[in-house]
């Protein structure tokens, strides 16, 4: 169980390393809920299953559905 965790660990902050990074912003959006993802599992592995509950529903849901809507409407506005 503590290779899976270490290799969920490195995952997680490569995602968020590349989300930071890139230099187009839908590729941010998409490392950025693939951390908030691989942060639901980790939780669930530690046994906090309220903490990935809350974390799959704002931080991989909310937060990504609403980025998502962002990105649509400034794709519109660049286009006009």
């Amino acid at each position: 169980m503590s290779v899976i965790s270490f290799i969920i660990g490195i995952v997680l902050v490569v995602s968020a390393i590349i989300a930071i990074e890139a230099k187009k912003l839908i590729t941010s959006v998409v490392m950025l809920s693939l951390a908030s993802l691989l942060a639901v599992v980790s939780f669930v592995l530690l046994k906090a299953p309220d903490v990935a509950i809350t974390e799959a529903s704002v931080g991989a849901g909310l937060t990504t559905a609403i980025f998502l809507l962002t990105l649509k409407r400034l794709g519109r506005r660049e286009s006009e």
